[in-house]
């Protein structure tokens, strides 16, 4: 048994990790096109429709992606975890439900018009197909969080005889407060991603001399939209976030920080440090007094608990793992402070363009916030364990108990390599965007608006 759980979430974590390398970027970039056609709208300059154009193109590759690696994790849920639906089917299908029926289909229905529908919607109604690709992205993502959420911090459910878990409330599994907060945590890291592949991809055309205009625009919009996403993603969002574990999952951050001894009268913060399980203890290890009682409690004497202070049977299974994918979230969180800051005060001295090394910073950032939001995730649900719902259900209890190790194993090994036959076929046609360029002679662009008038950067 114990075996096969590894395995189910081995597959699980694998086709999660995979998937969410696409919607991050169309989350990320549904904003920013919004952004882009409300200022050709208002200006009425074609440089802007001719980003948008451009962006479209990339936004529909990974929408096509992440539609094809997310319906095998709908299915997961009955082949692997079918224990866990059962049981949780009567809260979390609401949720699951309408992030297909409506939000999906939403963004899918007006993408088709935001790509070919310019020419005949005029400029507003393309502004407004818009808007409603970026809400249904955003709605999809809300739902997918909120369930998430739950299975955090469960609320507004009631157990029934058979020992099932039933919806008790639809608003307060909507809009309690890990999920509020969650989410906006969520999508200012899927900001981040699209504001720096906005920004690299200006950076890789202004250092290649190519597509000047489109090219400035690209980075300005990206590093303006980055900097404010990178300060609100460290606070408010992060630092409630940290309070919510602190309130409700004192374990998780416990193992979080690799604080293994309760330190009354003040814990310190770790910057560094490789935790020793075995011995119970950080090694070599560079830290802040107190600084931990304080970000939690703001009390710098506060009492933050161990993991000495739980049983062990409590504890999260994976705490080296989980230790180190939290600091890489943090530590990348706050490089990404420092580089669009100092982006934006260069843009703000008018050098951003003609810094060739800070150009390169940003071309060279391009794959970082994937991997610090890939953290960030791999800290939430390695964070939860040993519980799937926590408090409530078990990892263990969860899975599928007719499907042999070997079973998952043989699928496992097949979605390793379709997904990387997918991954090739993702970084071919997004390679054939970027080398057109915005000025690609396509259908897309063959039908785009001729009313807006030209006019330069």
């Amino acid at each position: 048994m114990e075996s096969a759980v590894g395995v189910d979430r081995l597959h699980f974590a694998f086709t999660i990790t995979f998937h969410y390398i696409f919607p991050q970027l169309t989350m990320g970039l549904a904003l920013l096109l919004v952004i882009l056609k409300t200022l050709a709208v208002r200006t009425h300059n074609e440089e802007y429709n001719r980003a948008v154009r451009f962006w479209a193109r990339i936004f529909a590759i990974n929408f096509a992606l992440g539609v094809v690696t997310g319906i095998p994790m709908e299915f997961q849920f009955g082949t692997n975890w079918a224990a866990f639906s059962r049981s949780s089917g009567g809260v979390i299908g609401q949720t699951l439900a309408m992030e297909g029926v409506f939000s999906f289909f939403l963004e899918s229905s007006f993408l088709g018009l935001m790509l070919f529908g310019e020419k005949r919607l005029g400029q507003l109604g393309h502004w407004f197909a818009t808007v409603l690709v970026w809400m249904g992205s955003w709605l999809s993502g809300y739902l997918i969080v909120a369930t998430d959420a739950w299975m955090q911090h469960p609320v507004a459910y009631s157990v029934e005889p058979n020992g099932n878990y039933a919806l008790a409330s639809f608003w307060g599994l909507l809009l309690h407060r890990w999920a509020l907060w969650q989410y906006a945590h969520t999508m200012l890291g899927a900001v981040q991603t699209g504001c720096f592949v906005m920004a690299a991809i200006g950076a890789f055309y202004l250092l290649s001399g190519k597509f000047g205009d489109q090219a400035r625009m690209y980075v300005r919009v990206g590093v303006m939209v980055g900097v404010v996403a990178a300060i609100l993603q460290l606070f408010p969002t992060g630092d409630m976030q940290g309070k919510l574990i602190a309130q409700n999952q004192q374990p998780t951050l416990a193992a979080m920080e690799g604080l293994f001894v309760t330190e009354p009268g003040g814990a310190p913060l770790a910057i560094l440090g490789q935790p020793d399980v075995q011995n119970r203890r950080l090694d070599n290890p560079l830290v802040i007094p107190d600084v931990l009682s304080f970000l939690t409690y703001r009390s710098w004497t506060a009492t933050v608990h161990g993991l000495d202070a739980f049983p062990e049977s409590d504890w999260p299974d994976k705490i080296t793992l989980l230790y180190f994918s939290y600091h890489v979230m943090v530590g990348l969180g706050t490089i990404f402070i420092a580089i669009t800051i100092v982006a934006a005060f260069l843009l703000w001295r008018g050098a951003l363009f003609s810094s060739r090394w800070m150009l390169w910073i940003l071309l060279l950032s391009l794959p970082f916030p994937y991997i610090a939001n890939t953290a960030g995730w791999m800290t939430a649900e390695i964070g939860r364990q040993p519980w799937l719902i926590y408090g409530l259900m078990r990892t263990p209890a969860g899975i599928s108990p007719h499907v042999s190790e070997g079973n998952v194993w043989f699928t496992l090994i097949g979605f390793l390599g379709m997904y990387m036959v997918l991954g090739i076929l993702f970084l071919f046609l997004v390679y054939r965007e970027i080398d057109r360029g915005p000025d690609a002679s396509e259908l897309i662009e063959n039908n785009s608006s001729a009313g807006a008038k030209p006019a330069g950067i």
